[in-house]
Formats: structure tokens, sequence, C-alpha cells
């Protein structure tokens, strides 16, 4: 889709239309965020309007709650990716900082929303809430829209297992190892991304190459294990098998993300890739030597190969 990125109020360029707009956080950028970006764009049609979504960057939690902020579904550069999937317009990207962390709703809608973007409608999520400390409830959003002359269109939550779909509930989903939901729920692959970086090179001396990839820190990494997984490099897909966890013949042992691409052989270090784990095939386990480790290689293979042969492994992530 096409998709304009602006970032910082200051260059949103006013051209006399009127907006529809939605505001979030939009991490994972799930099934119940795809439904209100549909709506927005439905909306903006409509009214012969231009779409606006409008996000944060960091996240919030990061200066509201700097002991705590939650682990990320989706960092900076794979949130963009999603939201070309699935709209159209301009997204307006706002440094979350202490002077916008401390606007009151009504503040942030007559500095922001109506003055700077000639705002028609906003579209929200159920549970949205606005301003300082989320005091802004769909209540109070209600009331502001009437003083300044929008309309507010509220958009009904995703269900599934009768409760709403949140990131919080997909964190808890992955965190707990029930990866297939949390997908269900994405509505969408998961991507683990970063610059391939030098290993211990143990895999290629089994005949298992992998690349070992500098995830971002805060990024949420399912469960410890091996996965059948597909990868994207220089727009290109391929299938393989990847391990998260520590590789207990590591001296170091920090936790690792590395991947095993089938049918290549390139040299990609410093390059960017990107993961997208699908089926789990076993925990991570400590081997007695490298032999035994290259001979359960060889199953895990011939499992994942099994598994794409099968087509299996496409349905838990498109």
């Amino acid at each position: 889709m096409n998709l304009e990125i602006i970032k910082g109020i200051n260059n949103f360029r006013d051209n006399k239309r009127q907006v529809v707009a939605t505001i979030g956080t939009f991490d994972g950028l799930h099934r119940g965020h795809q439904e209100i970006l549909r709506q927005m764009m439905e909306s903006a049609k409509k009214l012969k309007a231009d779409a606006v979504a409008i996000t944060f960057e960091p996240h919030p939690r990061v200066l509201v709650t700097p002991n705590d902020p939650p682990p990320l579904l989706s960092t900076w550069e794979e949130k963009i990716k999603l939201f070309s999937k699935y709209m159209s317009g301009r997204l307006l990207v706002l440094d979350f900082n202490n002077e916008l962390m401390n606007l009151t709703a009504e503040e942030f809608i007559r500095n922001y929303l109506t003055s700077r973007l000639n705002l028609k409608k906003l579209v929200v999520g159920y549970d949205h809430a606005l301003g300082k400390n989320r005091s802004g409830t769909i209540n109070d959003l209600m009331g502001l829209s009437q003083i300044y002359g929008f309309e507010l269109a509220v958009v009904n939550p995703i269900i599934v297992n009768d409760r709403p779909i949140s990131s919080s509930r997909i964190r808890r989903l992955i965190a707990d190892n029930d990866f297939p939901q949390a997908l269900e729920m994405l509505n969408h692959s998961y991507p683990i991304g970063g610059t391939v970086v030098q290993g211990i090179g143990l895999g290629k001396k089994l005949g298992y190459p992998t690349a070992n990839i500098d995830f971002t820190p805060r990024k949420l990494l399912p469960t410890d294990g091996v996965y059948s997984c597909r990868l994207e490099y220089r727009d290109k897909e391929y299938d393989g098998m990847m391990f998260i966890g520590k590789n207990h013949f590591n001296p170091d042992k920090f936790r690792s993300v590395e991947a095993h691409i089938f049918s290549f052989n390139k040299d990609i270090y410093g390059e960017q890739l990107t993961c997208y784990p699908e089926t789990y095939i076993r925990a991570n386990q400590k081997f007695e030597s490298t032999d035994k480790l290259k001979e359960q290689l060889k199953k895990d293979k011939e499992n994942v190969l099994e598994l794409i042969n099968k087509g299996d492994d496409r349905s838990a992530s498109q």
C-alpha cells in the first residue's frame, strides 16, 4: 500500500483537506489494530478526506514506566513495514517526550488534531485512553468531539476465546509458549530482524552454517528452542530453521538468535536479515558432544522439510 511517513508535527503539510485519524502505539499491529486502520481508511474514502495514523516513538511506557517498559512485539523498523502492509495514507510519528507525556487529552486534541490536522473524524479502539496518565477516556473524547467539532468512531474489540485481542495478551501468549495462538491474533508472521554478526562458527563446522542475528534487546523472543522459519534477505524469501536460546557450546552462554538457511551459500555478515519463526520443533537441550548435536540437527532439518512439504508450516503464519 502507498504509505507516506512523516516524522514530527512540524513536518505535517496541511493541504486543507479534512483528515480522518487514529492514534495509538500499535505494538505488534494485531488484528484489533488492523480493524481500526480498515475503518479509518473506509471513513476517509467516504468523506473524501485523508487517512492519517498517529503513533509514537519510543513506546510511551519507556517514559511513563521507565523501570518496567514492556518488551516489544514490533521494533520501529518492523512496525513501519507492518503499517505499509495494512494502510494507505500518512503515518505521523510523534516523538514521545516529557512535554507530550504531560499533555491532557484536551490539550493534545487542541494542539495537534484540530489546529494542525483539520480533523474531521477520529477512529479509536473501544479501550482507548488519551493524555496524561491515560486520563482521557472514551466518554471524555465524546465530550471533546462536541466541543471541537469532529466525529468520534469507537471500534469494537476483536474477540478470541471470549476475550479481546490486545498487545499485552499476545505478549503473555508468547511468554507462555503459545506461539500458534499469538500468530492467530497477530494475523501476520512474527519478525525477528537485525544485522548478521559473527558467531562461534560451530554450525559451519558441523555442516549447518548459521546466520547470527544481532536483535534488539527489547524485542520479545518466543520460547527458547528450535523452530522452522522463513527468512527474508534483500527482499527474497528462503526456508530454514532457527534456534533461540543459549548455545551450551558457547563459553559466553548468552541468548542468541541464529538461523540455518536452506539452499543458501553466501557471506552476509554485516547485512540485514529477518527471521519469521513458524512451527516449534523442540526445546533447547544440552548435548554430550558436537557429534550428538550434529545428529539432532540432521533430524531437525528433516522435520522442518517434512512440514514444508506438507504445507502445514505456511498455514500457521499467513
